[in-house]
């Protein structure tokens, strides 16, 4: 049995030795017999999470995002073994090329997708992939544990660090107030999440076995299947580049903005044939399309998870050569040239993260948050501070400070998906300077949510809130859509909080026949009056004592497109991650109190 540490010890033993004096692909058979022998259902082969702290799991968060691929056929015992022939074989440089055909078959074997995906996506990661997990200290028990979840090790690799704050006592905090009426106001448009697929097809099947549909390659849709509609589908597909064109003529005709703020992923969820040529040709595409649709507008971009291939494939400055981010960087300061001064364009080639004045009073922070997430592989060799970004964010902060600017955050993925450690340094650095940082903007999770952060001394007060903004793409059966922030304008004395927001939805039922769309305000939606930190601390009170304004916020944060109700465990999970700026709040949904008898239940969250 593989569930017993004597049966593991012998088999470690057997397969130490046989990597030793016998070639890799004995080594590979060996492998398919413990992938008979442990692929048993999940639940039976390794101990349940404690319920006394309950944590989310690398493959809970891949299922959340849905990529696509069948992570959860992975078992702890089957995942030791995957990650315990890499640590032998690799000691080895001529071993290489048996390990990427190994890891191949497995994920055949473990039907994590089909054979041509799997083929693929281990041709494309291997080289990238294998050159971090040489350079990093990673044991199985390690690498397990980021895989499959703390119930199979522990990832002491992420081990905590902290920044350094300045030795200068915060300012006394000021709650903020409603503007006067008829104060200015600066409307943001915010695109986040397109997602272009080159290869979309009209016609094609949309419910095909590959994690991307919709495309020639999906073959044509079965009497009981789906066919990819004119504008999009309701399906694990993209958009056509049409789509998105309609998209950019329809947020120019409802315009003007005083900017823009972009937060990456332009590329398909192809992420098994995508090549560097190929994402830069989509970058200076979409980029240029903005351009041409916007015209002279300031637009200020973040870096996605997808810009890159392979996918989260962002290695720290430390890398250098043909393996390092500069094909990419030094693109997109190419076609952000326009927009960005070029002291940003130097820290943009650098590390991906930027700083500009995009008005007297106000600074934008542009970050590469691909340095705090868990899927980015490099960070298996160093995941402390990546370029110093954070520590840079703090001298950024602290100027700004000093000189009363007002700072905007904009980013792909939402700090509380983040690192641990990253994430716990975030929500420190948002808590020194709320009085500076009045507005976060994130988006990749494609829904329409928001993140909160409360004062780390109880965890009551509310001191800062991130926007998720909606996705353009469909993916996964969800309409188009795109945000507008009213943000309080350019006066002396401005607090630059973000007065209400505007979400604009392309209804795919009836474009596909006639393109139409709608908007949403929020202020009207929920009767609320402001939109500051406390005003969504209370929301979140609504959401919990009155169910049928939560059920209105689930269908709109789907856009408009959802099959059932949240309700019960669903519930709980949504508003534990509405309350979680930081990751490992997201482990303590049994200990959130909302007053009176009310609080959430303990879920997985």
């Amino acid at each position: 049995s593989c569930h017993h540490s004597a049966s593991w010890f012998l088999f470690y033993t057997l397969l130490t030795r046989t990597m030793r004096s016998a070639p890799i692909p004995c080594a590979v058979g060996l492998l398919c017999c413990v992938l008979v022998l442990c692929s048993v259902p999940l639940g039976t082969s390794f101990p349940v999470q404690d319920e006394g702290k309950p944590g989310i799991t690398f493959l809970e968060e891949v299922g959340r995002l849905r990529v696509g691929f069948n992570w959860r056929n992975l078992t702890c015992p089957v995942c030791k073994v995957l990650f315990t022939i890499l640590d032998i074989a690799l000691l080895s440089d001529v071993n290489e090329e048996r390990v990427a055909r190994a890891v191949g078959e497995a994920c055949i074997r473990l039907h994590l997708a089909e054979e041509r995906v799997c083929r693929q996506i281990t041709e494309l990661f291997r080289d990238d992939f294998i050159r971090a997990l040489q350079q990093s200290l990673l044991w199985p028990s390690e690498a397990c544990a980021l895989l499959v979840g703390m119930s199979c090790g522990r990832f002491d690799i992420y081990a905590p660090w902290n920044v350094t704050l300045p030795r200068i006592p915060k300012p006394p905090v000021t709650p903020p107030t409603p503007p006067k009426p008829g104060a200015p106001q600066s409307r943001v448009l915010f695109l986040t999440d397109i997602h272009w697929d080159q290869e979309y097809a009209v016609g094609s099947s949309a419910d095909c076995k590959d994690p991307l549909c919709c495309r020639n390659e999906s073959g044509s849709p079965s009497w009981r299947q789906r066919a990819a509609g004119f504008w999009g589908s309701y399906s694990k597909c993209d958009l056509p580049l049409r789509t998105v064109k309609n998209m950019l003529e329809n947020a120019a005709r409802t315009g003007p903005w005083d900017w823009v703020y972009w937060t990456g992923d332009i590329p398909a969820h192809n992420i098994w044939s995508q090549t560097r040529k190929q994402q830069l040709s989509e970058l200076t595409v979409i980029t240029r399309l903005i351009h041409s649709h916007l015209g002279n507008l300031k637009v200020y971009p973040a870096i996605g998870n997808h810009e890159s291939t392979p996918v989260n494939s962002f290695p720290p400055p430390f890398v250098r050569g043909n393996r390092s981010s500069r094909w990419l960087y030094d693109t997109m300061a190419e076609e952000w040239a326009p927009w960005l001064p070029e002291q940003a364009l130097k820290t943009l080639r650098h590390g991906g993260f930027y700083t500009v004045e995009v008005q007297p009073g106000l600074r934008v922070v542009s970050l590469n948050m691909n340095f705090c997430a868990k899927e980015n592989y490099w960070l298996m060799v160093n995941s402390t501070d990546p370029a110093n970004q954070l520590q840079w964010l703090i001298h950024i902060l602290q100027a700004s400070e000093e000189k009363g600017e007002r700072v905007h955050i904009i980013g792909h993925i939402p700090p509380g998906l983040c690192l641990s450690s990253w994430s716990w340094n975030y929500y420190h650095i948002i808590n020194r300077y709320e009085g500076t940082v009045t507005g976060q903007f994130f988006g990749h999770t494609h829904m329409d949510e928001f993140q909160m952060f409360y004062d780390e001394a109880t965890m009551t007060r509310a001191v800062g809130v991130a926007f998720i903004a909606p996705s353009i793409t469909t993916y996964i059966n969800l309409n188009p859509g795109y945000r507008v922030y009213l943000v309080d304008g350019n006066y002396k004395g401005s607090s630059r909080f973000v007065l209400d927001h505007e979400t604009y939805i392309l209804n795919l039922t009836e474009a596909n026949r006639q393109p139409e769309g709608g908007v949403s305000s929020l202020l009207p939606t929920y009767g609320v009056s402001s939109l500051f930190p406390s005003d969504w601390d209370g929301l979140i009170r609504t959401f919990v004592q009155d169910d049928r304004v939560f059920q209105r916020f689930w269908y709109l944060s789907h856009k408009g497109h959802v099959s059932e109700p949240c309700i019960d465990a669903c519930k709980t999970t949504v508003i534990c991650f509405l309350r979680s700026g930081r990751y490992d709040e997201l482990e303590k949904c049994d200990q959130l109190e909302f007053g009176g008898d009310t609080a959430v239940r303990k879920t997985l969250c």
